[in-house]
Parts: C-alpha cells; sequence; structure tokens
C-alpha cells in the first residue's frame, strides 16, 4: 500500500519538509488535549476548559486566512518564523496564570492573543501542488499522504500530551507542544529549496485584484461543510476524554481518541491508492455522506454504555470516513483558487474547522458536566449529518450536481477562478 507514496519523495527537499511539518503538526495535536487537562486537573472543570479552547481556536480561526494572505504575498518563511516566535509569549502566560490562580479571564485573553499560528498543513500542501502542478494523480496521493500524516499526528499527539498531563504534570504536555511546534516550524521554514515562489499579483486595474478568495461560492460551501466537520472533531475529543474520566480511567482518553486518528490515517492511504474517478465534488459528497454514517457508532456505543473496548472500535470505525472527505475537500480547493491564494484559501477551509473545534468543545464540554457522559455523542452525529447537508444543498457550486442557472457546458467549473 505504501509503494506508491515512495516516488513522491523522488524529489529533492520534500523528505525535509515533510519531516519538519510533520514535528510542527504534532505539537497542535498536542495541545487540545493538553489544554483540556490542564485546565479540568487545576481548576477543576471540564466546561471552562472546553469554552478556553473555544476562544483560542475562534482567535486562530481569525487570524489564520490573515496570515495565509501574507504567505502568498511575502512567502512561507518570512511570515512563520517571526508568527511561531511571538506565539511562545501568550503560552507562556497562560501556563503561569493557570500555576498562579489568576482569575479565569486572564486565561481567556492569553489562550485567545496566540492567534498568529501559521497554516503548516496547508504550507505542505502548497509545495505539494507546487511541484506536482503537472502531476494531478501525484497530487492527489501527496494529498492523501498529507492527510494521513496529519492523523499520524493525532494519534500520537494525544497520547503523548495525556502521558505528560497525568504522569510528570499538567502543564508538561502544554510546555512539550510548545517546543517541539516552534522547533519543527522553524525548521519546516528553512527548507527554502522548496518553498513555492510568491505568484505575480494581478494589475490593480484587473476586475479580481485582491478579491478575497470566499467570493467562490464552492469556497463557501467547502468552509461551511469543514466547520461542521470541525465540531465534530472537537465534540468527540472532549466527549471521550470526559466518558473515559467517567468510567475512571481518564490516561485512556488519549488512546481511544488515536483510535480515531488511526482509523482516518489507514482510510487516508488507502484511499490515496485509488486512483480517483469522477467529478472531485461527487467524491465529496460520498466522502461527507459515509462520515455521517459511521458516526453513529459512537453514538450506539455511549449512549448504551459500552466498555472502552467496544466505544475504541466504535472510534475506530468512525474514523475512517474523515480522511477521505478532507482529502478531496483540499482537492477541491486546489484546483479551483489559482496559486497566488492557495495559502489563504486553505487557511480559510481550516479556519472553519477551527471554529467549529470550539463550538463542539464549548457544547460538549457543558453537556458532560449536565448529562451522562454517553450522551455527548450527539453533538458529533449531529454535526456530521449538519454537514452533509450543507454539501447536499451546495452540490451545483462543487460540481456534483445541476450547473447553476446562466452556465453552458464550455464554462469553467462555478467560482473557478484561473
Amino acid at each position: 500500500m505504501l509503494a506508491p507514496y515512495r516516488r513522491l519523495f523522488t524529489r529533492p527537499g520534500t523528505v525535509a519538509f515533510t519531516l519538519a511539518g510533520l514535528l510542527a503538526r504534532l505539537s497542535m495535536s498536542m495541545t487540545g488535549v493538553s489544554l483540556v487537562v490542564l485546565i479540568a486537573e487545576r481548576r477543576g472543570s471540564y466546561a471552562l476548559a472546553g469554552t478556553v479552547a473555544a476562544a483560542g481556536l475562534v482567535a486562530v480561526a481569525i487570524g489564520m486566512p490573515l496570515i495565509g494572505r501574507l504567505v502568498d504575498r511575502l512567502g512561507q518563511a518570512r511570515v512563520t518564523v517571526p508568527a511561531v516566535l511571538y506565539n511562545l509569549v501568550p503560552l507562556c502566560g497562560l501556563l503561569l496564570c493557570v500555576r498562579l490562580g489568576a482569575p479565569d479571564w486572564t486565561l481567556y485573553l492569553c489562550w485567545a492573543a496566540g492567534s498568529a499560528v501559521p497554516n503548516l498543513g496547508g504550507m505542505a500542501r502548497a509545495r505539494w501542488a507546487h511541484l506536482l502542478r503537472d502531476a494531478p494523480d501525484d497530487r492527489h496521493l501527496a494529498n492523501s499522504l498529507e492527510q494521513a500524516l496529519d492523523e499520524l499526528c493525532f494519534m500520537a499527539g494525544p497520547v503523548l500530551g495525556m502521558v505528560l498531563c497525568t504522569t510528570v504534570a499538567p502543564e508538561a504536555g502544554m510546555l512539550a507542544a510548545g517546543g517541539v511546534g516552534t522547533g519543527g516550524a522553524l525548521l519546516f521554514a528553512a527548507q527554502r529549496r522548496t518553498e513555492p515562489p510568491t505568484a505575480a499579483r494581478p494589475a490593480a486595474t484587473t476586475v479580481t485584484a485582491d478579491r478575497s478568495p470566499l467570493r467562490v461560492p464552492a469556497l463557501r460551501v467547502l468552509a461551511l461543510t469543514f466547520l461542521s466537520t470541525g465540531m465534530v472533531f472537537g465534540a468527540l475529543d472532549l466527549t471521550t476524554v470526559a466518558y473515559a474520566d467517567a468510567l475512571g480511567n481518564r490516561p485512556v482518553a488519549g488512546g481511544l481518541l488515536a483510535l480515531v486518528a488511526a482509523g482516518s490515517c489507514v482510510a487516508g492511504l488507502v484511499f490515496g491508492t485509488l486512483r480517483p474517478t469522477g467529478p472531485a465534488g461527487a467524491r465529496f459528497l460520498r466522502g461527507v455522506a459515509a462520515m455521517a454514517g459511521l458516526l453513529l457508532l459512537p453514538l450506539a456505543a455511549g449512549l448504551g454504555g459500552a466498555g472502552l473496548t467496544l466505544l475504541g472500535v466504535a472510534l475506530f470505525a468512525a474514523g475512517t470516513g474523515t480522511a477521505p472527505t478532507m482529502v478531496t475537500g483540499m482537492t477541491l480547493i486546489q484546483e479551483l483558487l489559482p496559486q497566488r491564494q492557495l495559502n489563504e484559501a486553505m487557511a480559510i477551509a481550516v479556519s472553519g474547522i477551527m471554529i467549529g473545534i470550539s463550538t463542539g468543545s464549548a457544547l460538549a464540554g457543558t453537556l458532560a458536566e449536565h448529562a451522562g457522559p454517553g450522551a455527548g455523542y450527539w453533538i458529533p452525529a449531529g454535526a456530521a449529518a449538519l454537514a452533509l447537508l450543507i454539501a447536499l444543498a451546495g452540490r451545483r457550486h462543487l460540481g456534483a450536481g445541476p450547473r447553476p442557472p446562466g452556465r453552458t457546458a464550455s464554462e469553467p467549473a462555478v467560482g473557478a477562478t484561473r
């Protein structure tokens, strides 16, 4: 299964930027569970932990597209280095406020201040898109690889963060995430030979000059669908931590979250080896539908009071539905947006996921405190159903339904700006 991926790394510099990006993304997967455990342990409230995480993610969701626009204009290295160094300041502030017992509002302030987060996953995909601009099949393979690497991080990150928080100190997970993330991002920025050149901006008199990528209807549909998908991730994570805690096995929660990522990682690697057939929009719809159906499994396990073993099986199966959706969604963005807006467009999509994660975390944290631990699995199941409804409503913009009025068969896909 892995043999086709080897040809991607025959290109000079691809191994170096992939490994550096992997290290940087590992810290992001550690942060969520580490923050929840830190605040729940030091302040005794899952609701507070969920809302602080939500505040930070909303701030990142606002800042990330702005960082993406700067990357498109100035280049990856020139933006990444100052951004990651700045983000160390609010991280240290949060740890000090938690440790010293500062008021709750200081936690929100510090975590929201760390909003200058570069989209390392998007930057890596932009590098592949540039290197493989004349090889669409290899682009599909690279997007699948990047999704599998994301999931690999989310397999290892929560486990590592949980182990550090529960065996060393509640602050250890956040400290490790900050160190690993900063080092990885700086190493990624240092790989200059694979960095895409900054594309020439259109002339000021051009109608499309400096337009936001959100003017592309398909990107709006994808962003809203990803927002709902983010709610799945956020609610699934916090509900699983609370469920394991209710059964007296909080340290196992990291392993359960790793099973979700493992299912997605395996699905992503398999999906990458399959030759794409049919329009990407139709494949995207099928992926969202599969994700919605599979998320009924952890709901059934949670409501039925299943043990952690059966819940783990359900979570692994549910994870297999996310990778094809994410891979195809990123492929659509690369097809519909020009190179000069690619980082910003992918950052918008990731921002939708971030806002969804924050919303799902807040809802799940509140539900965990006022209902049975298994009831929280209603949220990811409902969010997946909402994602399917959004994708179905916007299927014509994704090229998976009837053409919008006024289009002819020879016209490009709606929103294409090439």
